[in-house]
């Protein structure tokens, strides 16, 4: 019995050296797998793109990745474990990398008012040394915190340069349409308070076409740009001038208590805007007409103020110019001449008066031909070809825009579909036309009738377009992309461009204004926006197409900041459909010629 009892012990005793061994492997085997996902976690921690930094209960540093002390310019030796938040402070302070004005003690005030439940906390500080960083903070439970630390200085100069596009003109810096209307809503709106007159001047440089015709489109920016700080030097701090496009300008002078102060302001601007202009070689003489309507009595509104002033300028104009004029009641001359225009106009609908010219878009990638926009040109029976800048306007105004546009989408893609391979068509679409809830029904009538793959057409929106940010209008750019037409900004940067815009919808292109493009040599900064446009072409996945580009050297230029697509005249005029073959052909032997 003895020995079975010794038996039973032998066996219990092995099997708790089984257990232990057993145990002990398990424990291995975790410690083991502890160290490999600590192994993993530190080289997550340390390759990551962001700064990332932990602090316990006691406001002393855990852990940081490389990252954080190379954001910091804060050296491994310096910075280690157990270091009081204090101590890192005082050390970004000796690094040039504090927030600015902070002392060491606000580390240990502004971490101990942060809330256990508060949850995330976001806030960019600007460093000593110029840059802006945004950090992230999560309270961890039981206290201590982790923060992720990230450089936005980049993304905040980007984003700056386009807020500044909202509501200025690159060109010259001054207020934009935008900025301007809001302007005349706000004094409006004063005035209705006050009693007293706004009033509203809208100038037009005389002679200026002949000079961007004879010394080219540098010297017409400088000077534009010189007629900006003219302007500027004769208004008071109170009054705004704005750029209209071109070169029209309009100022707003607000609290005007006698008729004798804007009189004397028009006689000022057309005295000094006639003074001689030295613009390096190029000595300019221009001048100024000047139209003027005045709030309350020739309109409460800004759209009714611009156009009275309007019609009063070329009253001006017709008067001889270099001089001003105030909106009175009986002008109808203009609006007589429009009128006449507008039956033209119907006519021209009704019988088929309208003709698409073709301007091809060259894919810098691929080195061809990409695709061709559609221009209207319309030839008059008595005038001839007119332009679309004398006569879209009016069809914009009179609606008549809708009937020749869905014409335009209707002979674009059937001429596009006799194009060889994956050409596509780029067709405008005004703001008017998204005012008809059929616009989406058109294209796809279009489309049908014509044979066209929808991926071979591209409808280009302005940014007036996203001004309105209806629904209709998102749901209409929604429902023609999801059926494959692809969607582009148009004259991007030029009017009210902003992220938010970008970010409303997912546009397929962004066009780059032919105003950047052809102001590199004078103005540097315009390289600055392009390369700017381009980053937010590349980061939101969207094709970038330069416009207006003319010369080698801007073809270069474009090619060298990223720009997917140009298009400009360089590759080529607009050109008739009959010509499209023509077009491809020559271009072909330029691209054999250059190989």
């Amino acid at each position: 019995m003895k020995q079975q009892m010794s038996g039973a012990g032998a066996q219990t005793l092995t099997m708790r050296e089984d257990a232990l061994n057993l145990r002990e492997a398990q424990l291995a085997a975790r410690e083991k797998q502890i160290a490999l996902q600590n192994l993993h976690f530190t080289a997550v921690m340390q390759h990551m793109p962001y700064g990332l930094s932990m602090y316990d209960g006691d406001m002393r540093l855990i852990i940081c990745n490389a990252k954080y002390l190379e954001m910091y310019r804060l050296s491994p030796e310096v910075v280690k474990p157990g270091m009081s938040g204090e101590e890192i402070a005082a050390a970004r302070i000796t690094a040039g990398t504090s927030p600015k004005e902070e002392m060491p003690g606000d580390f240990i005030r502004d971490r101990s008012q942060m809330p256990v439940d508060q949850g995330l906390y976001v806030s960019d500080r600007e460093l000593e040394d110029g840059r802006i960083c945004s950090v992230v903070r999560q309270p961890i439970p039981g206290g201590g915190w982790i923060s992720l630390h990230r450089d936005v200085t980049a993304r905040r100069d980007i984003e700056k340069k386009i807020a500044f596009l909202a509501h200025n003109d690159a060109l010259t810096g001054l207020a934009n349409r935008v900025q301007l209307h809001e302007q005349i809503r706000t004094s409006v709106g004063k005035l209705r308070r006050q009693g007293d007159s706004v009033a509203v001047l809208c100038l037009d440089l005389d002679h200026f076409k002949n000079v961007n015709d004879t010394l080219g489109h540098p010297v017409g920016d400088a000077l534009l740009q010189a007629v900006a700080e003219r302007l500027r030097t004769c208004v008071r701090d109170t009054d705004m001038v704005a750029r209209t496009g071109g070169d029209e300008f309009a100022i707003v002078q607000a609290g005007v208590d006698q008729i004798a102060s804007t009189t004397s302001l028009a006689e000022r601007l057309v005295a000094v805007i006639s003074a001689p202009y030295d613009l390096g070689e190029h000595q300019v003489v221009i001048g100024t007409t000047v139209g003027i309507a005045l709030a309350p009595d020739d309109g409460g509104d800004a759209d009714t103020l611009l156009k009275n002033a309007d019609l009063a300028l070329y009253r001006a104009k017709s008067s001889g110019r270099g001089t001003f004029c105030y909106f009175a009641a009986e002008m109808d001359a203009k609006a007589q001449n429009r009128r006449l225009l507008e039956l033209d106009l119907r006519k021209a609908v009704a019988s088929g008066e309208f003709e698409l010219f073709y301007q091809p878009i060259v894919n810098l990638q691929e080195n061809r031909i990409g695709g061709f926009e559609a221009l209207i040109r319309w030839n008059h029976p008595t005038r001839g070809r007119v332009a679309p800048d004398e006569f879209i306007p009016l069809a914009e105004e009179t609606g008549l825009i809708m009937p020749i546009g869905e014409w335009v989408i209707r002979q674009a893609c059937v001429e596009a579909k006799s194009w060889p391979g994956d050409l596509r068509v780029a067709v405008n679409i005004s703001p008017v036309q998204f005012r008809n809830k059929s616009l989406a029904a058109s294209v796809i009538a279009a489309l049908a009738e014509s044979g066209l793959s929808p991926r071979r057409l591209e409808l280009e929106i302005t940014e007036a377009v996203l001004l309105q940010n209806s629904e209709a209008t998102l749901a209409t750019l929604h429902q023609l992309r999801d059926i494959g037409v692809r969607i582009s900004m148009d004259d991007f940067g030029t009017g009210y461009s902003s992220l938010s815009y970008l970010r409303s919808f997912p546009f397929d292109k962004i066009k780059i204004d032919q105003s950047f493009v052809q102001d590199l040599v004078k103005n540097p900064d315009s390289i600055a926006i392009i390369r700017a446009v381009t980053g937010l072409g590349t980061s939101f996945g969207m094709t970038t197409t330069a416009e207006g580009v003319e010369t080698k050297l801007q073809l270069e230029q474009m090619r060298a900041e990223g720009c997917t697509e140009v298009q400009g005249y360089f590759y080529g005029r607009p050109t008739p459909a009959g010509e499209i073959d023509d077009v491809l052909a020559a271009f072909n032997r330029l691209m054999q010629a250059a190989a």
